[in-house]
């Protein structure tokens, strides 16, 4: 049997079948059975992830503690069976970008730097101010340390979030050097904040960062015009302030405010000078608040990360037995799991040693130096 040649307009399975040998085809069907049935049982383990995470929300909400039964305690199956020769694999991924290329889906756009500063400029009138790398690592130590944060635990979590390398104004897919790629999500800066976590804290920290702000504006050693563009700032971020009070105070309402105007401009103010360091060191010091609130009263670096990667509460649990030792799927949507290389085939215990490891090799590039030095200066001063 000659195989036929692919239709250009091919859109089904059949189409791709008929293109295929005998021998092909055989080979196609057996594979194609044996992962349809590893399909049926991944789809069966993440629906019972899913069953036991909703459960240890209840469990949660009536301060019961967890046990092993509340946790999936195996990895996701492994796909084990047979598997298509590469000539045909090789064909069968060509159709797939074929059937791709005739059912075209609108490509979700991800929005880049530009798109934030110009929606600040259009609502607010707000043009961040620019610094140096050395100069932002300086009032960031500051502000952390005025607020119980040690360099253990931000400067690993700029190396881990950054490689070690990151820019005050490096977007997650974008090269804090280079400045290639393309953005693959919204966070920005040192401690990688999502455009619906500056949203979020603002709503929380805003009255502390307009009181930080006049403080610093009503200095007597400033010049006019540093006193003047203080002055504009706060003014700023009280009219920012006063639109994300409106706001109900949810996550999804976060999300879906940050990708307004009005919250899209919020996002920019991880660039300003003063304001941006700010920001990024309140949402670490709510991360210590947290565990301190649950009882952790001290937290490292790595176990700060964990909190920051997973989210506080999540966090937290896989820092206390059993989560410990429960496998990484029970903390992360299934789609995060697979997408986040890190955390695969781990449990919380491995995560945690892992995040550790990468920290340990990150903060050795001049990066995560520089803001080293940036604390031990900001201790020196203060120990004068």
């Amino acid at each position: 049997m000659v195989a036929a040649a692919l239709p250009a307009s091919a859109l089904s399975t059949a189409d791709f079948l008929a293109s295929l040998s005998s021998g092909e085809v055989n080979e196609f069907q057996t594979w194609r059975k044996a992962r349809r049935a590893f399909e049926r049982d991944l789809d069966a383990y993440w629906d019972d992830v899913e069953a036991k995470r909703s459960g240890r929300k209840k469990k949660r909400t009536a301060k019961v503690p967890f046990g092993r039964s509340d946790y999936v305690m195996e990895l996701p199956p492994s796909y084990g069976g047979p598997k298509l020769s590469e000539a045909l694999q090789r064909k069968y991924e060509r159709f797939l970008k074929q059937q791709e290329s005739t059912q075209p889906e609108p490509p979700k756009e991800i929005l880049s730097l530009s798109d934030y500063l110009n929606a600040a400029k259009r609502v607010y009138n707000f043009t961040p101010e620019r610094i140096s790398e050395k100069e932002f690592k300086q009032r960031y130590a500051r502000h952390a340390i005025e607020l119980g944060l040690s360099k253990d635990q931000v400067v690993r979590i700029y190396a881990l979030e950054t490689g070690g390398i990151g820019t005050y104004d490096m977007q997650a897919g974008i090269h804090p050097i280079k400045k290639t790629g393309r953005p693959i999500s919204s966070a920005l800066g040192y401690a990688q904040l999502l455009d619906a976590n500056s949203v979020n804290e603002l709503a929380q920290s805003g009255p502390d960062i307009i009181e930080r702000l006049t403080r610093m504006m009503r200095n007597p050693n400033n010049s006019a015009a540093r006193a003047d563009a203080l002055k504009r700032k706060i003014a700023v971020v009280r009219k920012m302030y006063a639109n994300v009070k409106r706001v109900p105070y949810e996550w999804s309402r976060h999300q879906a405010y940050a990708k307004t105007d009005p919250g899209m401009g919020v996002h920019a103010l991880n660039l300003d000078g003063d304001i941006g360091p700010m920001l990024q060191a309140v949402k670490l010091k709510g991360l210590k608040d947290f565990a301190a609130k649950h009882g952790r009263m001290s937290l490292t670096g790595g176990e700060m990360e964990m909190m920051n990667l997973a989210g506080p509460a999540t966090g937290l649990e896989m820092m206390q037995p059993p989560g410990t030792q429960a496998p990484t799927a029970n903390f992360f949507a299934r789609r995060a799991y697979y997408v986040n290389k890190m955390v695969i085939g781990l449990n919380g215990t491995g995560l945690l040693a892992e995040l550790n490891r990468r920290m340990d090799q990150a903060v050795k590039t001049p990066g995560s130096v520089e803001f080293a030095e940036a604390f031990d200066a900001n201790e020196r001063r203060a120990n004068r």
